[in-house]
């Protein structure tokens, strides 16, 4: 399991999530993904912690607090979507049957 952490101050690094997480348990990882063209983070990021109690203390205590000025989002990472960015193919498709 995964958890989602949104609303973070654009400063906060790996290292201060992991010092607030680790307050529940072991943190096996912490990934904060960053815009492509800017490289600005984008506000939101992943904790994986090395169990499920571990990980369900850590959202129900950390969703909803104040931590450097904002207001936590802490939850449980939903799986990734497939949403066919880039592929072309089904475009293609589309427009040939199109009548001009």
């Amino acid at each position: 399991m995964s958890i989602y952490v949104g609303n973070l101050n654009y400063e906060v690094t790996k290292e201060d999530l992991t010092t607030v997480f680790q307050e529940y348990g072991t943190v096996s990882r912490v990934s904060l993904p960053s815009d492509r063209e800017t490289g600005r983070p984008r506000g939101f990021g992943f904790v994986e912690m090395s169990s499920d109690a571990e990980e369900t203390a850590a959202i129900e205590s950390l969703d909803g607090a104040d931590w450097m000025g904002r207001q936590l989002r802490v939850n449980k990472a939903r799986p990734r979507e497939n949403n066919n960015r880039g592929g072309g193919g089904d475009r293609r498709m589309e427009s040939s049957s199109r009548n001009y």
